[in-house]
């Protein structure tokens, strides 16, 4: 090509470049919420942690589970449950809102907010699915057929979260915006539901016509509380600074997706969950934080490879009080496991962590906890997705000097004994995760901040 007819062509190309500078400006993220996610299979103490941030937060929110979850927060030497609500709103200035992805059994919110009146503000989105008491016997049915089927069942709370779920994912099901709107038209879905559900379960006794006149009712009180959930998130991250905090119900080890299954909830309790069960944006997450129980507790049946069936299980579930806030039963007990956790954290990249009930563990002489896994002899790289291949895993523990001595009163990092610093340390470089907090006690005042 001659000279010129280069100049030609780099003219033409320069004529035909686009813009380096966008036509409209790149939105502005806007603000970011906090999430708080449990780590390891609940009951890790994230309600304690909710209330801490939840002090100075201006909007605190749900956004998958039902009343399945259960929290309890102690403030001022007085014990509060949750299971719907977000514990966050013990603060009286927050609002606490309930996300789409949230599972709403009407008559459980509005008991619990009778009990706790003199909190927050209470807001529901309008397409949370609502679980019916029917939906409650439906799990109850369930469970019975799966004990009588395969000889065992799936220790559900029997809440109705699954038949709920299953009816939304078999677009079924019925949400807040559908008794919000023409209650005939609802009746009328409601009775189709309930007679497919009856079909199915022939057992099944619904008192149709009782429940529907109860749902009437809470139209009237759910009016001036309902806002469309993604145009009062959107409002919120794109408006005046606010602080927004997320609070996850269950765990990382009880997620649908990546959870112990089929031993599961039935819906994302991983840092995923908070988008979709929201409606905002992945770019709109900030700090999560991960909460881990200095030691591993489950409730029900499952894979658990670091249980101890033995004084040492028997010693955790006793000082540590382990009985389930929603079930009432008695959580299984074992050392912490880190493989476990930093499963956990590749799915959530936790920014940092909470340490919980370190202070069960002041009377060990020494303490284990688990490092690896292996499978024939051979260890594996990864969290087994198969329960039977879990089941199977022996642990490769790490033996660390416990400190014999009571650290319920310690109030700063430098103060817990020696060993209990190295066994926190310990967890932070083995998962290259700061931790930011650790409990050594139930009470608000009872949360170490390092950082």
């Amino acid at each position: 090509m001659s000279e010129s007819r280069r100049k030609d062509a780099a003219q033409n190309g320069a004529a035909h470049s686009t813009s380096t500078e966008p036509h409209v400006a790149r939105p502005n993220v806007g603000n970011r919420v906090t999430v708080v996610l449990g780590a390891q299979w609940g009951d890790e103490g994230k309600g304690k942690v909710v209330d801490l941030l939840a002090q100075d937060a201006d909007i605190v929110c749900r956004c998958q589970g039902g009343n399945n979850a259960g929290h309890t927060v102690v403030v001022d030497s007085v014990e509060y449950d949750f299971h719907l609500l977000p514990s966050g709103i013990i603060n009286p200035k927050v609002t606490a809102f309930i996300g789409n992805g949230v599972v709403i059994h009407l008559p459980g919110l509005f008991e619990e907010a009778e009990k706790n009146m003199r909190k927050g503000k209470i807001c529901p989105s309008l397409p949370p699915p609502t679980v019916f008491d029917f939906h409650q016997a439906v799990d109850g049915v369930q469970e019975q057929q799966r004990q009588e089927q395969a000889g065992k069942n799936l220790g559900t709370t029997k809440k109705g979260i699954g038949p709920v779920y299953s009816a939304k994912a078999a677009r079924s099901g019925l949400r807040i915006c559908d008794l919000m709107s023409d209650f005939t038209q609802f009746s009328e879905r409601f009775k189709v539901l309930a007679s497919q559900y009856q079909s199915m379960y022939p057992t099944l006794v619904i008192d149709i016509d009782g429940e529907l006149c109860k749902l009437k009712d809470y139209v009237e009180k759910l009016k001036h509380m309902v806002k469309d959930g993604v145009f009062y998130m959107y409002e919120a991250l794109h408006g005046p600074p606010k602080k927004i905090l997320v609070e996850g119900a269950n765990a990382a080890l009880l997620d649908i997706d990546f959870g112990t299954y089929p031993f599961v909830t039935s819906s994302n309790c991983t840092v995923g969950g908070v988008c979709t069960g929201l409606g905002m944006p992945p770019q709109n997450v900030g700090e999560v934080y991960g909460v881990v129980k200095a030691y591993t507790t489950r409730v029900g049946i499952g894979a658990f490879p670091s249980e101890q069936f033995n004084d040492v299980g028997e010693l955790l579930q006793t000082r540590g009080k382990e009985v389930g806030v929603t079930t009432g039963r008695k959580r299984r007990c074992g050392w912490l496991d880190l493989v476990l956790i930093k499963y956990a954290h590749m799915i959530n990249g936790f920014t940092a962590l909470a340490l919980t009930k370190l202070d069960i563990l002041d009377v060990l002489p020494e303490i284990k906890v688990g490092v690896s896994y292996s499978v024939d002899g051979e260890n594996i790289p990864h969290f087994p997705a198969n329960q039977e291949v879990l089941q199977s895993v022996e642990v490769q523990y790490a033996t660390l000097p416990g400190w014999n001595s009571d650290t319920s009163a310690v109030r700063t990092f430098d103060e817990l004994p020696e060993n209990a610093q190295k066994y926190v340390r310990y967890i932070e470089e083995h998962l290259g995760v700061p931790v930011k907090w650790i409990g050594v006690g139930k009470s608000r005042e009872s949360m170490i901040q390092i950082f």
